[in-house]
């Protein structure tokens, strides 16, 4: 069987929001790290440019006040926008009233940004609430990317999942919202962003070669054993927009681009495909 493999290019442009809701601080020190993501993101677009790729930037609501001109640079090169929150909140935190409100304001933000409603999302902190799916499913979202149980196959997500100590774990129903699955191990953060918090100090500052050895690795992984299947990279502007991080993106892309039966795509491509040869109602009756 030839190959038929998906690249999905995805950077988060959290910028300060991160700092700022995540972090807690309002330090202009670690401020003007997430600050660099601009600079990150015009690297990112020439480097896009160059090689004419499509990608998905998942943007706060925060981001496209802060920095109107490289969003519409963004959007004006034909890039997706997804949605990422407002100020990049954690929707597990939040009360429903709040989580409704935010996700309607990043939609409306991004609307008048890119002309057309976002169709996906990914959490900021990586987190739901118990209403999340629900709430991307009633408004029309066709994908997430947030979740981490499968790697490089997409899936039906679920409502109603009950978790209990002493019983089984219970699925719930599948939902017409597909899971491009997202995984740390394919995320620049973790690997390259010192942090220190009250829970603990992240080393980060990995050697680049390092890094590109899983990228690759997984990459590999996919493409021997499996042939099929969707590898998405999660980026963000203001960790892989250093230039030593993005001299090891442009090897893996050369790397990526040599291998014969391979695309790149946008995130929201993807699922309008897959949904044809995997229809919901038949996930539902395989269960």
């Amino acid at each position: 069987m030839a190959p038929d493999i998906t690249v999905c290019l995805s950077f988060d442009f959290d910028a300060m929001s991160v700092w700022i809701q995540n972090f807690r601080t309002d330090s202009p020190n670690a401020l003007s790290r997430g600050e660099f993501g601009r600079v990150g993101a015009g690297r990112i677009l020439d480097l896009l440019a160059e090689r004419e790729l499509p990608a998905t930037f998942f943007i706060p609501g925060h981001t496209i006040e802060a920095f109107p001109d490289t969003c519409a640079r963004i959007a004006g090169a034909g890039h997706e926008i997804g949605h990422h929150g407002y100020c990049h909140e954690n929707p597990k935190r939040q009360e429903p009233e709040q989580e409704r409100a935010i996700l309607e304001r990043g939609i409306e933000l991004i609307e008048k940004l890119a002309g057309r409603p976002p169709r996906g999302y990914r959490a900021p902190a990586g987190s739901f609430s118990h209403r999340t799916i629900e709430y991307l499913v009633e408004y029309g979202f066709r994908y997430d990317s947030s979740m981490m149980a499968d790697d490089f196959t997409p899936y039906y997500c679920r409502v109603g999942d009950r978790v209990s100590e002493d019983a089984p774990y219970e699925f719930g129903r599948r939902v017409d919202l597909v899971e491009l699955p997202f995984s740390w191990n394919l995320d620049d953060f973790p690997a390259f962003e010192y942090t220190a918090s009250r829970i603990g100090v992240s080393p980060g500052l990995a050697d680049p070669d390092r890094v590109y050895s899983i990228w690759a690795g997984e990459f590999d992984w996919l493409y021997r054993k499996l042939g099929r299947g969707v590898y998405t990279l999660t980026m963000h502007p203001q960790t892989i927009g250093r230039g030593h991080r993005l001299l090891m993106l442009e090897r893996l892309l050369d790397y990526i681009q040599g291998h014969p039966g391979v695309r790149f795509a946008t995130m929201v491509d993807h699922p309008a495909a897959w949904r044809a040869g995997y229809p919901l109602a038949e996930a539902v009756e395989a269960r």
